[in-house]
């Protein structure tokens, strides 16, 4: 026989004497379903209290002539232990693609940082390098980049030493300007 609260409606959860009662006359069956499906007890007990907390927020869906309080906890219990396998598997494979990947630490944001700071430097200079005069670039890649001597640029170039020093020079200091590459008209001497 039905009690008159299974007869009348919705569990009533509006009190705190409705709710301690039909906890206490349905806790042991709900943590029973849910400890016969996972494996930890302090899961188990965390998902009875998601269960009844659940049942609170639909306890106007409850229809007492479908059944059972029992039957509708059950149905509760089976939503929330699927909602969470699939936080679980979210998780797994979260750890998953991350597997066998370390997770940056502050010296490794700072070592990134200090690393686009020099791409950004390398492109400013990169951008200054392409404004030279053909001149000025000639020598100085000579002496920087190729590490030859003023004296070994100037016979690869056909100038004299001295024209090298001074194309290597107006070429140092048009890289550390900052703007716009400005050549001068001695900048084409050869």
């Amino acid at each position: 026989m039905r009690s008159p609260r299974q007869e009348t409606g919705p569990p009533d959860f509006t009190t705190p004497d409705g709710f301690a009662a039909f906890y206490g006359e349905h806790v042991d069956a709900v943590l029973g379903f849910v400890t016969r499906r996972v494996c930890d007890a302090h899961l188990a007990a965390d998902l009875t209290a998601d269960v009844f907390l659940a049942a609170m927020a639909s306890a106007k869906g409850y229809r007492h002539h479908r059944g059972v309080p029992v039957a509708w906890l059950f149905g509760i219990a089976r939503n929330v232990l699927a909602g969470h396998a699939r936080g679980r598997a979210r998780e797994n494979g979260a750890l998953a693609r991350l597997s066998g990947r370390r997770l940056l630490d502050d010296e490794d944001v700072a070592a990134l940082e200090e690393r686009i700071d020099a791409q950004r430097a390398f492109r400013v200079l990169a951008e200054r390098h392409a404004a030279l005069s053909e001149p000025l670039r000639a020598a100085l890649d000579l002496v920087v980049v190729d590490r030859l001597s003023p004296a070994e640029a100037a016979q690869a170039l056909g100038v004299t030493q001295a024209t090298v020093r001074v194309r290597l020079h107006r070429a140092r200091r048009a890289l550390r300007t900052p703007g716009p590459v400005h050549e001068n008209r001695l900048e084409a001497v050869r």
